[in-house]
């Protein structure tokens, strides 16, 4: 049995951009994130389940703008973390985004893949963080706990498997 890892989107239709940004996150996260793209929302939006994690999501896209994808994932699952990438500065679309239930805006530029990078690795640590402030544990604590729990759930998987 494999483990699923975090399921990202990417969503913008300047493939080489796309292309590059996906490698860059690869390389960053490994396999414990699993990197589809997509050149539309229309295309993105077939494929949002209750397994899409996180998506990122230019503003300026054909058919409906990241906006309009933006609120129609949360439709579909409004547990998955949306990150809007755009070249678009205009500060009443970023809060017309953040409305819309996004996780953060970032304006496309020389810095903006290490702050996804660090958006992504937030959201993905987010159980680590929570169980320090819940419980009051340390952080290597808290890794222990998790890790502890999901080889206890994959012990019980292959077991109840092997029946």
């Amino acid at each position: 049995m494999q483990a699923q890892g975090l399921n990202l989107f990417i969503v913008d239709d300047n493939t080489s951009m796309v292309t590059a940004l996906k490698q860059y996150l690869q390389n960053r996260f490994g396999i414990s994130v699993q990197i589809s793209t997509f050149s539309d929302g229309e295309s993105c939006l077939e494929k949002v389940d209750e397994q899409t994690h996180i998506v990122i999501l230019d503003h300026f896209l054909e058919g409906k703008n990241g906006v309009e994808v933006l609120k129609s994932i949360k439709m579909i699952n409004p547990k998955t973390e949306v990150i809007m990438l755009s070249s678009n500065e205009d500060m009443a679309v970023a809060i017309e985004s953040f409305r819309a239930g996004a996780t953060d805006y970032v304006v496309k530029g020389p810095s903006s893949w290490k702050k996804i990078t660090k958006l992504v690795n937030h959201i993905i640590t987010a159980p680590i963080r929570i169980i320090v402030k819940e419980f009051g544990v340390s952080k290597y604590m808290a890794i222990f706990l998790l890790t502890f729990v999901l080889m206890a759930i994959v012990v019980f998987s292959v077991l109840h498997v092997m029946k």
